[in-house]
């Protein structure tokens, strides 16, 4: 056994005292769909309803155990980070300092408040992430305070490799192969720092957040100009210098980017079918499995699902996102002659299974035609097949925009 492994089992032995493990559960409907022993580990079930509290509980609790006068932790963060070491300084009854970006949503903020109760305060800093950073580690300079990093961290990293240790005392033994998201890389380096070459591993990037990737082809870790933060949970503009070197040697064939929006398709599908509730983040490994048919088929996969902290004001936008990537829902400028009866005849041309969404003017004051912002959704892709050529035959001049980021942003 490695002096990591002895650590990780160490830090997961002492979480007992602080709450109970995850649970490791088959997953029948998943199985069935790709022919493998398909289990979930469910970080979404934990206290916090995401892996994170387990880093932080081994950073402060280590921390502590070496300078005993800390009396005060510092961290930044819009999300799960939060949470978990608002929960540890409940725990440890030490105070904590939380800053957030100003646009942190109130219930992200409402939930940290809950978790921490009076141990922690929370400070608003910042349009955006690295603002509040920089805000948060000037701060702790200044108190004196000691800095907890949401995942570049030999403790914290230590710290998330009991998810490993969890699976292996659950399964009895290791899994063929561990599907996980991969962030800033403190879950991925500990897991994979654990469970050594003993386990195939696919690590899983959001395409708006593929730092690791990124990293992978450089050689080192690089920042990514821009980040889409749907998948706030993995969306990390650089990935951690010490979590990049537990992972420098990985096969870049190991680490795979998902499409946002079809990751919309897996989060409706695991709550419809299964009733269960993920984050962008947390559906991230579940969503490779369409990928990876052949390589799983037979096998025995863990998926680690990370995160369950999703706010429902979100489920228009990841229905509208699934809906666009499965093609059964498009949005059109149409130039609406105007004329009598124009309306009724584009309406004749939609299928008992077509349905209007979205119908408004964008451009009334044309004499001879009115541009129309039309949104039109269907129970089958192939039904616009039909629409398009029925549209065609009619004469109407109109435009797909579904996919055209710059006009569905202002418009849609």
């Amino acid at each position: 056994m490695t002096e990591f492994q002895n650590n990780a089992r160490q830090a997961e032995a002492a979480m007992r005292a602080v709450f109970e493990p995850t649970p490791l559960q088959r997953n029948d409907h998943l199985s069935d769909r790709y022919g493998a022993e398909i289990l979930l580990k469910r970080e979404d079930l934990s206290p916090v309803r995401s892996y994170k509290l387990r880093g932080a509980f081994n950073a402060m609790r280590k921390a502590l155990a070496a300078r005993s006068e800390i009396t005060q932790f510092v961290c930044a963060s819009a999300g799960n980070h939060a949470q978990g070491v608002a929960f540890m300084c409940r725990h440890f009854g030490v105070k904590g300092v939380i800053f957030m970006p100003v646009t942190t949503p109130q219930q992200k903020i409402g939930k940290t408040e809950k978790f921490g109760g009076d141990a922690v305060s929370i400070r608003l800093t910042g349009d955006y992430f690295d603002d509040t950073l920089q805000a948060a580690q000037a701060y702790c300079t200044k108190v004196g305070g000691h800095f907890l990093s949401p995942f570049d961290d030999e403790d914290v990293i230590e710290g998330q490799a009991s998810v490993a240790v969890e699976i292996e005392a659950q399964l009895g033994g290791m899994p063929d192969h561990l599907i996980l998201p991969v962030g800033g890389g403190g879950l991925s380096a500990g897991v994979r720092s654990y469970m050594g070459d003993s386990v195939n591993l696919t690590l899983i990037e959001p395409a708006g957040g593929a730092c690791l990737a990124a990293a992978l082809a450089a050689g080192e870790p690089v920042r990514l100009r821009h980040v889409d933060n749907f998948a706030d949970g993995a969306a990390v503009a650089q990935i951690g210098k010490r979590t990049f070197a537990r992972l420098a040697d990985l096969d870049p064939a190991q680490a795979r980017v998902i499409d946002e929006d079809r990751l919309c398709t897996t989060m409706l599908e695991m709550l419809n079918i299964e009733g269960i509730v993920l984050e962008p983040a947390g559906a991230l490994a579940v969503d490779a499995l369409k990928d990876m048919g052949d390589v799983i088929q037979g096998k025995t996969v863990v998926c680690v699902t990370s995160g369950g902290n999703f706010d429902f004001e979100r489920l228009p936008e990841v229905k509208e996102r699934a809906q666009r990537y499965s093609g059964v829902k498009k949005y059109f400028i149409l130039r609406m002659p105007q004329r009598p009866g124009a309306l009724r005849d584009f309406l004749e041309i939609l299928g008992p299974e077509d349905d209007i969404a979205r119908f408004e003017y964008l451009k009334k004051s044309a004499r001879n035609f009115g541009s129309v912002l039309i949104g039109i959704e269907t129970m089958r892709p192939e039904n616009f097949v039909h629409i398009l050529r029925k549209l065609d035959d009619a004469g109407f001049d109109y435009r797909d925009i579904t996919r055209d980021e710059v006009l569905a942003e202002f418009l849609i």
